[in-house]
């Protein structure tokens, strides 16, 4: 049975690609893969703000990606794009993007050199989305795969049964006279849940933040239901029939305070724990997510029939460890990326001190993730 080598900045194997002050690098092409600081070369997983920094001199990412990683980046920047499977000569290696199914543009990043193949997988789900391309397995010789809901409480229902139970709540609320609130990521959280609601209950609104990814979205050809922006001084939004899409940080902040009486939910894996929902005073908490939760992990890793793989953000030492236990060769590998927790906290414009609900740690979530298994 493999040993599980102790948490590490460094790769056991490397030469096709190292860690750097400022993330995964590729030295025989010249590029960093999601670096968490400004570099000449950059090839990006995907548009979160974990991922994709600004002041990148080049950029490179799936073709279906680059008008939300414009949003992200800014305008004035250089970003190139890949199609889907396109294969390119980069310095001395092959690169190609493979979809990864997180959010729109979302893709793995494939490296060969001198007959190995690495593949990054960035932030990664399974499950059928409408408003992104599917996850595509890969088989490779060393996998970096993420690992944010690596602990065996975490298991999905299907999407279809949580798109019922949102509907179900928002028609509710609407019989009251309550105005839905639903906390979600700006960026891919908030366009999923926006393709699952029934638009014939109520009108559907967006924070500002939603929106800007909303018209990428649009723009990039992904089909959604009317939605509308709030206004700044809106009050009871839809005269208490609206469904209103936020980013997380607009918790208990003033802006909510102006819709008068809500009914207000959060969407996301975090669900799954009983405690997250009532410590942050939600009155529902819907579980969707647009990562992998653990039987996903196992079956991307599995499919990948790597024979090294590297585990990073999430529950790293469960996972490595799950994985070592099975006969793979595993270990933790120590980045900056947040997986669910924070990915998209950037693109809220509503101040941070507004808000007291912080969002939640992976460790907290994990502890107590252990704890309702024990």
């Amino acid at each position: 049975m493999p040993t599980l080598p102790q948490r590490s900045t460094e790769l056991e194997m490397p030469g096709t690609l190292e860690m750097s002050p400022a993330g995964l690098y590729c030295p025989a092409g010249g590029f960093h893969i999601d670096p968490w600081r400004a570099v000449p070369r950059a090839v990006i997983t995907h548009a979160h703000a974990d991922h994709a920094r600004s002041g990148c001199g080049q950029y490179l990412c799936l073709s279906t990606g680059k008008r939300v990683l414009r949003e992200r980046v800014g305008g004035s920047a250089r970003i190139d794009t890949l199609r889907r499977g396109e294969q390119v000569r980069v310095g001395d290696v092959d690169l190609k993007l493979v979809p990864s199914g997180h959010i729109l543009g979302a893709a793995q990043v494939c490296v060969t050199h001198r007959g190995v193949r690495w593949v990054v997988t960035g932030d990664y789900k399974l499950e059928a989305d409408p408003t992104c391309d599917p996850f595509e397995p890969v088989e490779t010789d060393v996998l970096v795969t993420e690992s944010t809901f690596g602990l065996p409480i975490y298991r999905w229902g299907d999407p279809q049964d949580t798109a019922d139970s949102i509907n179900a709540w928002w028609r509710d609320s609407r019989e009251a006279g309550r105005t839905c609130v639903l906390f979600a990521y700006a960026l891919g959280k908030a366009q999923r849940l926006a393709s699952m609601l029934d638009p014939s209950i109520g009108p559907i609104y967006a924070h500002g933040a939603v929106m800007k990814m909303v018209r990428a979205y649009r723009d990039s050809g992904v089909r959604l239901p009317p939605i509308d922006q709030l206004a700044p001084a809106t009050r009871r939004a839809g005269g208490g029939r609206a469904m209103v899409i936020a980013p997380p940080s607009a918790a208990g902040s003033r802006w909510l305070k102006t819709f008068g009486e809500t009914q207000v939910a959060m969407a996301s894996g975090w669900m799954t724990i009983r405690g997250v929902r009532r410590r942050r005073g939600f009155d529902r908490g819907f579980i969707l997510s647009d990562h992998a939760d653990f039987p996903g992990l196992v079956q991307a890793v599995e499919a990948s029939r790597a024979r090294r793989v590297y585990v990073t953000h999430g529950s790293t030492a469960s996972f490595a460890r799950f994985l070592c236990e099975r006969g793979i060769e595993a270990s933790e590998l120590s980045t900056r990326f947040h997986g669910e927790e924070g990915s998209d906290e950037s693109d809220v414009d509503q101040p941070a001190a507004d808000s007291d609900s912080p969002a939640l740690p992976d460790e907290q979530a994990d502890e107590e993730a252990v704890e309702e298994t024990s």
